[in-house]
């Protein structure tokens, strides 16, 4: 009897260890793929740069900077939020906080233009002082990478031209610096709108004395409300001037095929003006 239930008692654990064996392998655990940031609509341009892009108020017309008036080139309801501010490179914009203050408001899909390289030549100003081939590219390659860390499209901008002239041709007084961001187009895939050679250009078809157009060349007779003595600046743009460059940096932003792209208009007729309009408004 002892015999039967212990042999009894083998068929069933072996009957049960072939069960076993034979039963599936549980289905495994799905990997939940970590939610990226959602991305907003490319309808925002952020500008990071100096005196040339900056918005003034009326009380410094005509004194314009081409961030004042780049809105008037795009579709409605695409933003400009421009944070360039008169004096700054890309050395002082980062150590005065700016630079953080403005990738806090930025939001994934932005567009950011950057544009520096007057002030970072600034050898005799040391808080500006960024040299071409070494802090000015450091800084460049931290904007770059900071700004794709958060999502954002960075676009470099070559530093416009002065009304500088040499041999009756227009010269490009920041060279070393629009070079640097020409190289490194291929380091980081980065786009450069190409602002520098676009004005050159604009200048050499103007002419030494009719380029003043485009710049702040004031007499008292003119009762400019910023320049009741007047002024000749031949790096600040008069409004007419801002209206151009803004067309310049459009155009390059047209065909860069760049998401925010399709928010440029193809004919800009408040920008392409054939006189000033007396005010920064659009039309």
């Amino acid at each position: 009897m002892r015999a039967l239930l212990t042999a009894a008692a083998l068929v069933a654990a072996t009957a049960a260890g072939a069960q076993t064996q034979l039963a599936p392998d549980p289905a495994p655990t799905p990997t939940v793929a970590p939610t990226a940031a959602p991305a907003y609509p490319a309808t925002r341009i952020l500008i990071a740069s100096d005196s040339t892009a900056m918005s003034y108020g009326a009380d410094r017309y005509p004194q314009t900077g081409w961030g004042q008036m780049l809105g008037c080139g795009l579709q409605p309801g695409t933003d400009v939020v421009n944070r360039a501010i008169g004096g700054r490179s890309t050395k002082s914009f980062i150590a005065e906080g700016r630079w953080d203050k403005l990738m806090a408001e930025s939001r994934p899909g932005d567009t950011l233009l950057i544009q520096f390289g007057h002030n970072d030549a600034s050898s005799n100003r040391p808080e500006r002082f960024a040299p071409a081939a070494t802090l000015y590219r450091d800084n460049l390659l931290r904007m770059i990478w900071e700004a794709k860390g958060r999502g954002l499209t960075p676009v470099l901008v070559t530093p416009p031209a002065r009304r500088s002239f040499q041999n009756g041709r227009a010269r490009a007084d920041f060279a070393a610096y629009s070079n640097v961001m020409r190289d490194l187009v291929a380091t980081t895939g980065v786009p450069v709108l190409d602002l520098e050679g676009r004005s050159l250009a604009l200048l050499d078809a103007s002419g030494e004395t009719a380029a003043r157009k485009y710049y702040l060349h004031l007499t008292p007779a003119d009762k400019a409300p910023g320049f009741p003595s007047g002024t000749d600046d031949d790096t600040h743009f008069s409004e007419f001037g801002a209206r151009a460059m803004a067309d310049i940096v459009a155009a390059e932003l047209k065909g860069a095929k760049l998401p925010i792209s399709e928010r440029v208009l193809a004919t800009r007729p408040d920008l392409t003006r054939a006189k000033p309009l007396g005010t920064t408004r659009c039309h």
